[in-house]
């Protein structure tokens, strides 16, 4: 717990032994000017035992507001007995509501139920302990009916929104994990699938030219670096430190992206625009996660593809990234639709506001167009 959390719960804990203190000496006057001084010792003591219970009712709240009820009642029994005053006074009555207030926030439906009922119980068992020495209802009965419905709404009300935060939380939790299974899609599938390619083609040149197998096992050796290396920034992402690397490159990286998957497979050609461009973090690192989804798809996908062309271009409305290749169609090609990659991809950018196209070219290849808003706000 942090440490605002703890001061908070010590200086409530501390107002709440004051308004106890207080209501016992209101009690304990009252009582001493009506019936006398001796008679406040019995009520006053159960009372204090109460409030001591409210107090330290934390750790175990089932029992402490069982032992809370039970005591109030043992409390009212026995003053019907010895001819004293059976309604709870103030102190009682606030001890008492803050017991089933906490069993009804905190506790599981049915025990919450049970204790609410508990609560009621009580107060209705001293309105008829009182009846043979009162005509109607007192102005302390009517006190802890107040209480008792104050404490049952209280502990709703405060349910209602410990059940609301955790919701958030939640929703937080599955945001964020959504977001690292899409980043480590995003560099497992392109760097695994570059290292698959040079595996493959250098099984080919074992046969041809095995010399030239060093140069291949070079390749796949740097693959497998950079592969670490953004493995290295998604686990920085569950780092709870403020200096944690990015997750993600931007725009500035394409052309090293280019060259890379130029190596591996068909040749890209990379379209920017030609002046300097000043996006959110959240666009630029979207750009790039496209055009590396995009590749990756080309590379598994489209392997028969002679050229890629990468274009980003903006406007004054947004950013328009479109990834097209020339691979001619194929029954493996025409049948993908989607996947993780594209599903994340999807998602990143209608997140951000935009929209994304993908699918076959009107004569040949495959197109995957997205344009982003530059002014970010909320999704459309």
């Amino acid at each position: 717990m942090r440490a605002c959390d703890r001061l908070f719960g010590v200086t409530a804990t501390a107002g709440l032994a004051v308004a106890f203190l207080a209501a016992i000496v209101l009690q304990a006057l009252a009582i001493a000017q009506t019936w006398g001084a001796r008679y406040w010792l019995a009520g006053g003591t159960a009372a204090v035992v109460v409030c001591v219970l409210a107090l330290v009712r934390r750790r175990q709240r089932a029992w402490a507001a069982v032992a809370g009820l039970g005591i109030a009642g043992l409390a009212i029994a026995a003053a019907r007995v010895f001819h004293l005053p059976t309604e709870p006074g103030p102190a009682m009555a606030l001890a008492l509501a803050v017991l089933v207030g906490s069993a009804v926030r905190a506790l599981p439906p049915v025990p919450a139920g049970a204790l609410a009922a508990g609560g009621l119980a009580v107060v209705g068992g001293a309105y008829l302990a009182a009846r043979p020495q009162s005509s109607g209802a007192s102005g302390v009965w009517m006190m802890n009916v107040a209480a008792w419905l104050g404490a049952v709404a209280g502990g709703l009300a405060l349910r209602l929104l410990d059940e609301r935060a955790t919701a958030t939380v939640e929703r937080v939790r599955r945001d964020e994990r959504l977001e690292l299974a899409r980043e480590l899609h995003d560099v497992v599938a392109h760097h695994v699938t570059g290292m698959l390619i040079q595996a493959q083609a250098a099984h080919l040149v074992a046969r041809k030219n095995p010399g030239q197998v060093t140069e291949s096992l070079t390749e796949i050796e740097a693959a497998g670096t950079e592969a670490l290396r953004a493995m290295r920034r998604v686990v920085g992402l569950l780092r709870d430190t403020e200096d944690a690397p990015p997750a993600s490159a931007g725009p500035e990286e394409l052309g090293v992206l280019v060259e890379r998957f130029s190596r591996q497979g068909p040749p890209v050609r990379l379209r920017l625009p030609d002046e300097s461009t000043a996006w959110p973090p959240e666009v630029t690192s979207t750009v790039y996660r496209i055009i590396r989804e995009s590749l990756t798809n080309v590379a598994r996908h489209a392997p028969h593809a002679r050229s890629v062309t990468v274009t980003v271009d903006q406007n004054p409305s947004g950013v328009t990234v479109e990834v097209v290749d020339d691979a001619p169609p194929g029954p493996v090609r025409a049948s993908h639709r989607g996947g993780y990659g594209l599903i994340g991809m999807r998602e990143r950018v209608e997140t951000l506001g935009g929209t994304l196209h993908t699918g076959p070219r009107p004569d040949t290849g495959w197109s995957v167009l997205a344009t982003l808003p530059t002014q970010v706000g909320r999704p459309r």
